[in-house]
């Protein structure tokens, strides 16, 4: 097997080229992989079970470095990466792009692959958030915390999908650096036949920093006026006031919020009253103000890591009940969109969310309580004939998780293998799509808060794609007998 090999600047061109339809090609692959480590049965490859823990060594010169093994049914892989540490001298150079490579092999263990990781990290990050961008309903504001490759990757992407609905795009950032200038020049430099082409041509883009005066008001109004709002960076304080979308005002519009810039228990970008407000379990009866809806959850990449690295889950004292993983809610059913036209309702928070009110319906109960309860009656009917059993668990945290079943196969919504036993029943399968089709709706309009530590996993899927990609355009160096 030819072994291809890909330096950053081949991995930048490639990326740089990317078409739309790449990127759905690069998505159905992430989203097939990731739905079966939330679901799959152990005999699958991407299937948690088979996923190896990553180590993490901190040196004596500011930096950590991350081991990051991976399987699937289609190869292996091995990413090492080395990050400096927030304040260390390498942070304050600028220097906090993660350096590393990664490896990929087939399933015997031949080398296909060896890829620079540095563009990578930052892509397959960006790719699995753009998942959950891509169901929402309404896009029309976002706003960035960070300027590095992952900031640009997360709105580069977002304007790949849904640049003809995006008016403007406001990063916030520290100070207005060199990395902060290149970032929107990065923007300006892309042709404008492509914006032309993905509807993004007259898309503004601004920059805010605490250095201006009106700091603490146009910050308010950014993450107010935000449909999206991306956080980027390593911070070990919550980058806002939560008041800003914790209070009556801050609640009524429905947010996608995405955090991927913490990974130790001590860093932390998002307050932790956000989280706790979009966790709680609301009672019945009407409210007097209206607000978005909330699902009851954190949806996260991966339960146990973020359970053990990510500050905002820890330090908002979190349970595995808490959180569900975007593997077990990729494959719903997207909500139907007659046109393009439909993508930008109104902003009307009162209006666009009247309908998902499910307090009358379900007695109070929150989405997650609904599904919990959807998903527990599955894993007691359906263990046996899914050939659940005490050796395909995993952890006591996976055990005691959204699932509430021994085994991946009865997940959250019962969307991995389903038994004739759990679906024979014509009015459950009725109640089933009836829960599937509010968590959509939860997914496209409400408060969804996604965080994501990265996985192994992105890395062995995104980087096979890649080097397919690079091999159907002749870009790298291929190795015939390695």
């Amino acid at each position: 097997m030819p072994l291809t090999v890909l330096s950053d600047a081949n991995i930048k061109s490639l990326l740089q080229d990317l078409t739309h339809d790449d990127l759905i090609t690069f998505q159905k692959s992430l989203r097939s992989a990731l739905h079966e480590y939330s679901t799959g049965t152990q005999d699958e490859g991407c299937c948690a079970l088979h996923q190896p823990k990553r180590t993490a060594l901190t040196s004596g010169n500011g930096t950590t470095t991350l081991f990051m093994p991976s399987a699937s049914s289609g190869g292996i892989g091995m990413k090492v990466v080395t990050l400096a540490t927030p304040g260390s001298e390498k942070a304050s150079a600028g220097q906090t792009c993660p350096q590393g490579a990664l490896t990929l092999m087939d399933t015997s263990g031949t080398p296909f692959g060896f890829l620079n990781a540095e563009e990578v990290t930052a892509f397959r990050t960006a790719l699995a958030s753009s998942l959950l961008v891509a169901r929402r309903r309404t896009v029309k504001t976002l706003t960035v915390y960070g300027a590095g490759k992952q900031a640009f990757w997360h709105v580069r992407l977002a304007l790949l999908l849904r640049g003809s609905t995006i008016k403007t795009v406001n990063f916030i950032n520290r100070t207005f650096s060199d990395r902060a200038r290149d970032l929107l020049k990065g923007f300006y430099a892309i042709d404008m036949k492509i914006k032309e082409s993905e509807g993004w041509a007259t898309t503004k883009f601004g920059i805010l920093t605490p250095g201006y005066g009106e700091f603490s008001r146009l910050e308010k109004d950014h993450l107010r006026a935000a449909d999206i709002i991306f956080t980027t960076t390593p911070s070990t304080d919550p980058l806002f006031d939560h008041t800003i979308l914790t209070n009556t005002e801050g609640r009524k519009k429905g947010r996608l919020i995405i955090a991927i810039g913490s990974y130790k228990p001590n860093m932390i970008e998002l307050p932790t009253e956000l989280l706790t407000q979009a966790t709680k379990v609301h009672g019945s009866g009407h409210h007097f103000h209206k607000h978005a809806e909330e699902g009851g959850v954190v949806v996260v990449d991966t339960l146990d890591a973020c359970l053990k690295e990510a500050g905002e889950i820890i330090q908002s004292g979190l349970s595995p009940q808490q959180l569900v993983e975007i593997g077990e809610l990729v494959m719903l059913q997207d909500e139907p969109q007659s046109s393009s036209s439909s993508l930008d309702l109104s902003d009307s928070p009162i209006e666009s969310f009247s309908k998902l009110d499910l307090q009358p319906e379900n007695g109070g109960k929150s989405l997650a309580h609904v599904f919990r309860e959807n998903s527990m009656e599955s894993a007691r009917t359906g263990s046996t004939s899914t050939g659940a059993t005490s050796s395909g668990s995993r952890s006591v945290s996976r055990k005691s998780s959204f699932s509430g079943s021994h085994s991946r196969s009865g997940s959250f919504l019962g969307l991995g293998k389903k038994s004739g036993s759990v679906f024979s029943n014509s009015s459950k399968e009725k109640a089933q799509t009836s829960e599937e089709d509010k968590m959509s709706r939860w997914l496209c309009h409400g408060n969804v808060i996604y965080k994501s530590v990265g996985m192994g996993l992105m890395d062995l899927i995104v980087g096979a794609d890649l080097v397919r990609l690079a091999n159907e355009k002749g870009v790298g160096v291929t190795i015939d007998s390695f």
